[in-house]
């Protein structure tokens, strides 16, 4: 028999996934204060409007347009409404007003989440997020209590489902880029703004979280390399495939050392790469989303499954419901964050990693050798080289060829100054790709 008095759950926002949290509440309401050992008692739900939400299967009579006044008294906030404003002020009332704070919301806490959890371990409050990377995927538990004893080294990972599907759907179906854009569009993967997704602002987003869990250090968003999907081609995809490769726009988290200093820094960034088909990262299809990580002790871990959608979300969301209901019931201090290694973030510059590099050359003897010496003279080692003829010549008349060339491990700046006198060499009339090779 539950002793504990009903803990009180306001929940601010009522959109795709907060209505599946309300839903989910009423619904499982009594199964879930047995696994608590008190009844969640869902309070009333914050929107702008509530009339729009008069059909929602939702208790009407739980609708409010006021916030502040929801917020005060209540156990624990659920925040699902998304923004860095009100968001974040509501956020900052729950939390000094007593109550343990929820939320799925990425930008937030990739823009302000240092201030936020500095504000939580004054006031001994705790703020859960387990919905904010990959959805119904745990990712953030893990790294923020399973392997805070460990030393990660690297995560990378698929993190964003609305590119992962253009990207699939134009590697298995052999689509050009804007068609499958649109279908993504028409099946809801994409808003009708779709550059939050297709621009890497999502993945850096996510990214910048992880790597703040992994590496006990704040890294700011800025800090995070972006490049979007918007540039990966139809053809790239197709020679990707033909190499025994697939693109995929990869976060990737990693412990590395600054040449100059000699001490340990982290890159962090978002980019398309080409992963191995044999690779587990090469066969995440579809809106799924996965993360691979490796760690000192533990060794490789990956994590699979929907990175996106209502349901998917509210189930994590519920997940930190359990917990900081938990906390109330057996007391306790929770779990605070651990971001006191203050490593640096190092810029792109420093990465080392492997590329391929697509160039459209003048087909005529010492040409091969030529592009050969420029990779050399930057210390970028050449592996393997594929040459094809090329009909699209610059001049009626001249023949070119394409070479695709992989290169053996190189830092990211060797490799820009390769491409950078590539591309004002006589001798070539296009660098026509260039893409990180990871996952090898």
């Amino acid at each position: 028999m539950i002793e504990y008095r009903n803990l009180r759950i306001a929940l601010l926002g009522a959109g795709s996934v907060g209505s599946q949290v309300a839903a989910l509440l009423l619904e499982h309401g009594d199964e879930l204060a047995q696994r608590v050992g008190a009844g969640l008692e869902l309070v009333g739900v914050a929107v702008r409007d509530p009339e729009k939400h008069r059909d929602s299967g939702i208790p009407f009579e739980l609708f409010t347009t006021d916030a502040e006044s929801l917020i005060v008294g209540a156990d624990i906030v659920v925040e699902v409404m998304g923004g860095l404003s009100p968001a974040r002020e509501l956020i900052t009332l729950a939390m000094t007003s007593g109550a343990d704070v929820v939320t799925a919301n990425k930008a937030l806490l990739a823009t302000h989440g240092p201030e936020l959890f500095e504000l939580a371990e004054q006031l001994g409050a705790q703020l859960y997020y387990e919905a904010s990377v990959a959805a119904a995927i745990p990712i953030i538990r893990p790294l923020r209590e399973s392997l805070a004893g460990d030393r990660i080294e690297r995560i990378y990972g698929i993190v964003n489902g609305s590119t992962n599907y253009i990207l699939d759907r134009m590697d298995a179906d052999d689509l050009a880029a804007e068609d499958a854009q649109q279908i993504a569009l028409e099946l809801g993967y994409l808003e009708a703004d779709p550059t939050l997704d297709v621009e890497g602002y999502d993945a850096a987003q996510k990214a910048a979280i992880l790597a703040s869990l992994a590496f006990h250090t704040t890294v700011p968003l800025e800090a995070v390399h972006r490049e979007g999907i918007t540039n990966v081609t139809h053809e790239q995809v197709r020679s990707a495939r033909e190499a025994g490769f697939v693109v995929k726009l990869l976060a990737v988290c990693e412990r590395l050392v600054d040449p100059t200093s000699g001490e340990e820094g982290v890159s962090v960034r978002v980019h398309p790469a080409l992963v191995p088909r044999t690779h587990p990262l090469g066969a995440v299809h579809g809106g799924n989303n996965a993360v691979f990580l490796e760690a000192a002790a533990a060794g490789p871990l990956m994590f699979y499954g929907a990175g996106a959608g209502g349901i998917q979300t509210a189930s994590a969301v519920l997940g930190d419901v359990v917990s900081a209901a938990r906390r109330h019931v057996l007391g306790g201090p929770g779990v605070a964050e651990s971001t006191h290694a203050n490593l640096p973030v190092l810029p792109i510059a420093h990465v080392v990693t492997r590329y391929q590099v697509t160039l459209r050359v003048i087909d005529e003897p010492g040409v091969l050798a030529h592009v050969a010496g420029v990779f050399s003279r930057h210390d970028v080692s050449v592996e393997t080289v594929q040459q094809s003829p090329f009909s699209g010549g610059t001049e009626p008349g001249s023949a070119t060829a394409t070479l695709v060339i992989v290169t053996h491990t190189a830092t990211e700046a060797a490799l820009t100054a390769t491409v950078a006198e590539l591309t004002a060499s006589d001798a070539v009339t296009e660098v026509a790709s260039v893409l990180r090779v990871e996952g090898i």
